[in-house]
């Protein structure tokens, strides 16, 4: 019988994605998506995007080898932070991994200054808005026909005011920026 472990439990780790991490990356989006952004996306937005931040979630003890479980990548647009993708790996998934990943971005959102951001989903994934609305996103628009695999319409989910929200954080964040791998501390 399989027991359902959350996040806590699992013992993840969020983190700055770097330029290793992209097989595993690639790997749970095309196990995630039935149109996944190719390598040169993802390596595009890791190294010459400077208006994007992009995370992983891993698990394992810190002593041993650790394994990517998920992925979020943010794109910061005038005034506005927009969630690109988010993705768990299905063997992860109703854990709380993309709570985390979602906790984390709007978190370092909050800290760059942002206080509005902006996401689209499709409209039959409901676990996934359903989460979205537990951070206070709600429904602000649609694009019909968005997806290009199946004609599946998107939801345009929006949060404003994310100063408001409780992220309920530990008290010290530690990531490493992206494009030059040094250490950054933030305190909330």
């Amino acid at each position: 019988m399989n027991a359902v472990v959350s996040a806590a439990a699992l013992k993840i780790q969020i983190r700055a994605m770097q330029p290793d991490d992209l097989p595993r990356v690639l790997e749970i989006d095309q196990q995630s998506f039935s149109m996944p952004w190719p390598a040169s996306a993802y390596q595009y937005e890791l190294n010459e995007n400077p208006d994007s931040l992009l995370w992983v979630a891993e698990t394992g003890a810190a002593e041993t080898v650790r394994t990517v479980i998920g992925m979020i990548v943010v794109w910061f647009i005038i005034d506005e932070a927009h969630i690109a993708t988010i993705a768990v790996d299905p063997e992860y998934r109703q854990r709380g991994v993309a709570n985390e990943l979602l906790r984390w971005a709007l978190k370092a959102i909050i800290q760059k200054g942002f206080h509005i951001a902006t996401l689209e989903v499709r409209v039959h994934n409901i676990a996934a808005q359903n989460l979205y609305r537990t951070f206070g996103f709600e429904v602000v628009g649609s694009r019909p026909r968005y997806y290009r695999d199946n004609n599946e319409d998107a939801l345009i989910m929006t949060v404003e005011r994310l100063d408001r929200i409780d992220l309920d954080e530990p008290k010290e964040i530690s990531m490493v920026n992206n494009r030059n791998n040094r250490k950054e501390r933030h305190d909330p």
